[in-house]
């Protein structure tokens, strides 16, 4: 057995690989949420109903969320049979190389529908690439950890969201600062995703230098991989794919209401600059480099379902006084700030920091990348994908009110809170399960 320290710079150098990976993946794939109600509304989807152009952006947005689930599967079933490491190099390869090229699409105005269709099949790389990314990022730091830290060490690599969300957030807004709405809007927003480019670059210097995990690296050399990880996965666990998938409705739901659709919200509706709405979301994402770490330990000592739970329906009632306090502003950016860092940087940490190794909890080793995999992109398509798009629509609907938005989230909170809990009921039989020597399929 190596010496502890040894042991603890190996998971130190992993979890910087995952988290440097997952950072460039994530801000490249949320930059597109971000600039998707600000930016392709205007420039690839003219329409003469903004509500309608804006609601053709998001529909691209959602693609990305429904290719996904493939990208899981695909990544999740070599990653189960021939290691996880060569699959992330792989992952952030499509990821970066797909957004760097969005940087570079023409407008309508320059070549008509090919404008669209153009970004539409980037945005199906971007979803393939970060389907395969997530699981195996956080199953590297989850299998390398010590059972009794893996709530700590799985919700580092998802610190990556709150990194690449402010990276976006802070480069747009930095960019719309100090450019005219013209000079943004015909060039300066490109320049967000070209810079995805040189980040890959350093990913993949880091990430290359990360050896196999342990744990499936005894699988490899027992001969006892799955022959086909997704259909041993379905047979196996079917039960835990359910409860994962319920469980992943409120993170995906709250994510894209305040950390999307509320820009959107907060710039068309309440007449708020671009600028300020982005520095209140980048200040969220600051906040949860903190809060998701600390939950995820939190997770190690009193119970990954038992914080998901209470989790879940405090991030979803959070939603209520959160867009009640943005509506009543008055305008005034310190109660706006309040309303978005709150719900967004401290409640919903609560469920994204155990979430990871809440997760990987369900399945074994030998199917864990396909089923991690699955559980969160296949959801994310319901939970994620459509959220914009349905937030757009309730306002409309509630005549520029939020409260049938909240009431949504509330619903999703709700789903996700009795999902843990069946997740809790049957944990102690699972765990006396996954303990036991792991056999061929």
């Amino acid at each position: 057995m190596k010496p502890r320290t040894e042991q603890e710079q190996s998971i130190r150098r992993v979890v910087a690989s995952a988290l440097v990976g997952a950072t460039i993946e994530w801000y490249d794939f949320f930059l597109y949420g971000v600039v998707a109600g600000i930016v392709f509304n205007k420039l690839y989807f003219p329409a003469s109903d903004p509500v309608v152009a804006t609601l053709l952006a998001y529909t691209t947005f959602a693609v990305g969320f429904v290719t996904r689930p493939l990208g899981g599967v695909i990544f999740g079933h070599f990653g189960d049979k021939l290691g996880r490491k060569s699959m992330l190099i792989l992952t952030l390869m499509i990821m970066g190389i797909a957004t760097f090229l969005i940087g570079l699409v023409p407008t309508y105005e320059s070549i008509g529908i090919w404008a669209p269709i153009a970004l539409l099949l980037l945005r199906v790389l971007q979803g393939i690439g970060l389907g395969g990314e997530w699981g195996g990022a956080v199953l590297m730091a989850y299998e390398y950890a010590p059972k009794e830290k893996r709530g700590f060490y799985a919700s580092l690599p998802q610190v990556g969201l709150a990194i690449g969300l402010c990276m976006a957030s802070g480069v747009v807004a930095l960019l719309s600062s100090l450019l005219s709405d013209a000079q943004f809007l015909a060039w300066g927003w490109r320049i967000a995703f070209l810079l995805s480019g040189v980040m890959v670059f350093v990913g993949m210097y880091i990430r290359l230098a990360v050896k196999e995990t342990p744990e499936f690296a005894a699988i490899k050399a027992r001969n006892e991989a799955s022959a086909i990880p997704f259909f041993d996965m379905f047979r196996r666990y079917p039960g835990n794919v359910l409860k994962g998938m319920g469980a992943r409705y409120i993170d995906g739901v709250f994510f894209n209401v305040f950390g999307v659709f509320s820009i959107a919200y907060l710039t068309s509706t309440l007449k708020i600059s671009r600028t300020d709405a982005l520095l209140g979301v980048m200040a969220a994402a600051l906040v949860m480099l903190v809060t998701i770490p600390l939950f995820g330990r939190l997770s190690d000592r009193i119970g990954r379902t038992r914080v998901y739970f209470w989790g879940a329906l405090i991030t979803a009632l959070s939603a209520f006084p959160g867009f009640w306090l943005m509506t009543t502003s008055g305008g005034n950016m310190l109660a706006i700030w309040l309303a978005i860092v709150v719900p967004f940087g401290i409640f919903y940490a609560s469920v994204y920091g155990p979430e990871a190794a809440l997760f990987c909890d369900l399945f074994d080793a030998k199917v864990r990348y396909t089923g991690i995999s699955f559980v969160y992109q296949f959801s994310g398509i319901f939970a994620s994908g459509i959220t914009p798009i349905i937030a757009t629509a309730l306002l409309k609907s509630g005549g520029g009110q939020p409260w049938q938005i909240c009431a949504y989230v509330l619903f999703a909170g709700v789903v996700s809170a009795l999902s843990a809990a069946w997740i809790g009921r049957d944990a102690a039989p699972r765990s006396a399960a996954l303990s036991q020597p792991t056999r061929a399929a």
